[in-house]
């Protein structure tokens, strides 16, 4: 089993991630959707949805909304808040979708970068593109590799939900890995999480092979444009030739 097959299935994670800022991220997404001047009714992929407050949030947007997500126990979750324009599947990112094509792709919140082999890597572009609509958007919302050399802190110690989780951070063989202990439920856990620092090119080349171009690259989510050397983000927008 990957790492991330038994890291995002836990309660843990989630609770580890809670602090998340839910108004920051329904800000970026209606400025994203915004920019790419989607109509309504616009057919969505969340891509690597997690438990689904991205997708729930578009579809509130009016798109309709298709989540996607390796995690069994996530897409039960989020299947309560299914109707008529907003579904959610179990699926591997590597896989092909079986789904007629749509006008939009998101991937968001570094939900990319797990896999050791670029093969898997390019699995997820080509998935991707076989499923959109020609001139359909893909956006990658990712880390900046630049960025994350220049401010990883090494050592940390958090609480949340009654839980002291001590993390520990490096980066090895173009990765960045995290290392996450902590005790709870009278049992000690160790996890940890493996991304890899994809540089702006590397994610370029992987999308030319794969039939797409990048319109913009933003910095934050707040759609300032991309700076290599202070931007948090590398938010890539793609359109299929």
């Amino acid at each position: 089993m990957e790492w991330f097959e038994s890291w995002f299935d836990t309660p843990y994670y989630h609770i580890l991630y809670s602090n998340r800022d839910y108004t920051e991220a329904e800000n970026f997404i209606t400025q994203l959707t915004a920019e790419l001047q989607l109509p309504k009714n616009s057919e969505i992929i969340d891509l690597a949805c997690g438990k689904g407050r991205h997708s729930v949030f578009l579809n509130k947007l009016g798109y309709k909304v298709l989540g996607l997500d390796l995690s069994k126990k996530s897409i039960e979750h989020n299947q309560q808040f299914e109707n008529e324009n907003l579904q959610f599947k179990v699926h591997d990112m590597r896989d092909t979708v079986a789904h007629s094509k749509v006008d939009a792709v998101f991937n968001l919140f570094t939900s990319f970068g797990y896999f050791d082999s670029q093969d898997d890597d390019r699995k997820v572009f080509k998935s991707v593109s076989d499923v959109l609509k020609s001139d359909g958007f893909f956006v990658l919302d990712y880390l900046n590799e630049n960025y994350v050399r220049k401010t990883i802190v090494s050592d940390a110690e958090i609480q949340r939900g009654g839980i002291d989780f001590t993390i520990s951070k490096k980066i090895e063989d173009q990765h960045i890995v995290k290392d996450i202990k902590f005790s709870a439920d009278g049992q000690d856990f160790n996890f940890f999480e493996k991304v890899k620092l994809h540089t702006p090119d590397s994610i370029q080349k992987y999308a030319e092979d794969n039939g797409f171009e990048r319109v913009k690259i933003w910095g934050d989510y707040q759609l300032n444009d991309f700076d290599a050397e202070v931007s948090p983000r590398c938010i890539n927008l793609f359109k299929k030739k």
